[in-house]
């Protein structure tokens, strides 16, 4: 497959590389997406449970959404392509990596250090006060140990801003890149789908299907995460 070849090529070339990867990234962790026919959003509705006015109207919807995605995670490991872009990163071929996933499945798998725009969903914190909180806490409905407010995981909820310093380092990080790879997301959510036009060189997305913007990219890939950085790595080996 000649995309293969190129995009090997590509990262062997490249002196700053940036990846950003989206929920297409886990789907192989069998941890589900969102837009998809068998998504999260076909069971339920996002501008609903995941809106901060869900949170500070009906804790009990909010908590039990997110309490049910939290025992999910438990039961799922880092995939293949976790572990290649682990290994990129402490081979020094990746220099940067942010994700839109709030699950900690890449730390997991051995990145040394990943950017989190939407937050980590395993961290918890009080929304009243800030404090930090244990995640039983917020599984067993406990109130914030100090001032007795809600808790809630340390994720950004329709309604609420992205962390500025995560995005303010992915913005500077992608823009000084010579070569950004887009992995599993489809660019739907703003303002995350706006990085790759701040990208300093080329651009290439691997996705299972199509998004809107496949047009602005030097490169495209189809297929499951997982499956073509495998091969992408096989090519890199050879290339050696």
């Amino acid at each position: 497959m000649q995309e293969l070849d190129t995009l090997a090529r590509w990262i062997r070339e490249a002196q700053h590389m940036a990846v950003l990867t989206g929920a297409g990234m886990s789907t192989e962790s069998g941890v589900p997406d969102f837009r998809s026919s068998k998504g999260l959003w076909t069971k339920f509705d996002p501008f609903v449970v995941s809106h901060v006015d869900t949170l500070e109207q009906n804790y009990e919807a909010f908590q039990e959404f997110y309490a049910f995605r939290i025992r999910e995670l438990a039961k799922v490991e880092p995939n293949a392509g976790h572990r290649v872009l682990a290994r990129w990163q402490q081979d020094g071929l990746l220099q940067f990596l942010a994700t839109q996933n709030v699950e900690n499945l890449q730390q997991r798998a051995g990145s040394p250090e990943v950017t989190h725009l939407h937050g980590n969903l395993l961290k918890i914190h009080c929304h009243m006060c800030g404090l930090p909180a244990t995640r039983e806490d917020f599984l067993e409905l406990a109130p914030c140990r100090d001032c007795s407010g809600v808790l809630r995981p340390d994720i950004t909820l329709f309604g609420e801003m992205l962390p500025e310093a995560a995005w303010s380092r992915a913005f500077q990080e992608i823009s000084r890149s010579d070569l950004l790879l887009v992995i599993g997301t489809s660019l739907q959510v703003s303002p995350v789908n706006q990085l790759p036009q701040a990208a300093g060189g080329r651009v290439a997305i691997l996705n299972l299907d199509e998004t809107p913007f496949d047009r602005q990219f030097d490169l495209i890939l189809r297929g499951k995460a997982g499956e073509v950085l495998q091969q992408v790595e096989e090519r890199l080996r050879a290339q050696a």
